[in-house]
């Protein structure tokens, strides 16, 4: 079955781990007591902040919300009202010019060659889509949003569900078979093929030194490189 879309994740895809770990998660922890001392009272913000506090027991101060956030980023949880959180702290670095967004080179070739093919590309990742656009159109190649069709992110559900990947299939109009995700997360690759989707795990010797092959790549196409990646 041909390929006519391709889906990808970002942290350990297209992008390193370590830029998200080192970077963007101290960021926020740093950042997020000031944001919600300054913008709580929005309605987009608070909606997030009383979720967490409705999850934590009730918690009413937005000191204890805060403290409950930094503790789930250091847990790295994906919780959907923590990613929306970050999403909004992480758009004044960006437009602060305090950093941009790592893409490894091969990614950023591979996904300017498949869009100028006419392959539509789109994104799904545990961060909010907000931060996805974010991410993408502050990359270390420049802006990259114009190459993207769509984007998902855990509202539509959990990246190791294989339901999540039949919603998006059923989204972007398309076959499961003809779409094929990549993903450096083996039971992401699993579940998306579950779904039926075509699947590649994406294997950096930067992110993982101890290479997952045979048993450990779960029978999925195991590729180091966007560029070994064909379609």
């Amino acid at each position: 079955m041909p390929i006519r879309a391709i889906l990808t994740d970002i942290e350990g895809t297209t992008s390193s781990i370590s830029f998200v770990k080192d970077v963007l998660f101290p960021y926020a922890r740093r950042a997020l007591p000031g944001f919600v001392k300054a913008r709580g009272r929005e309605p987009a913000v608070r909606k997030w902040l009383d979720a967490v506090a409705a999850e934590s027991g009730g918690v009413c101060q937005d000191e204890m919300i805060v403290e409950v956030l930094q503790g789930w980023i250091d847990e790295d949880r994906k919780h959907t009202a923590l990613k929306a959180l970050q999403g909004m702290v992480w758009a004044d670095g960006y437009q602060g010019a305090d950093f941009t967004a790592h893409i490894y080179s091969d990614a950023a070739l591979a996904l300017r060659a498949w869009h100028a093919a006419g392959l539509p590309l789109y994104v799904y990742s545990s961060g909010s889509v907000p931060a996805q656009r974010l991410f993408f159109g502050h990359s270390d190649d420049g802006d990259l949003t114009g190459l993207i069709s769509g984007w998902f992110d855990t509202e539509i559900g959990g990246k190791r569900e294989a339901a999540s990947y039949a919603r998006i299939a059923e989204s972007i109009g398309l076959p499961a078979g003809e779409i094929l995700f990549l993903s450096d997360v083996v039971e992401e690759v699993d579940a998306a093929r579950e779904a039926g989707l075509s699947t590649v795990l994406i294997d950096r010797l930067e992110d993982y030194p101890q290479p997952r092959e045979g048993e450990a790549a779960h029978g999925h196409a195991r590729l180091t490189s966007f560029a070994q990646v064909e379609v």
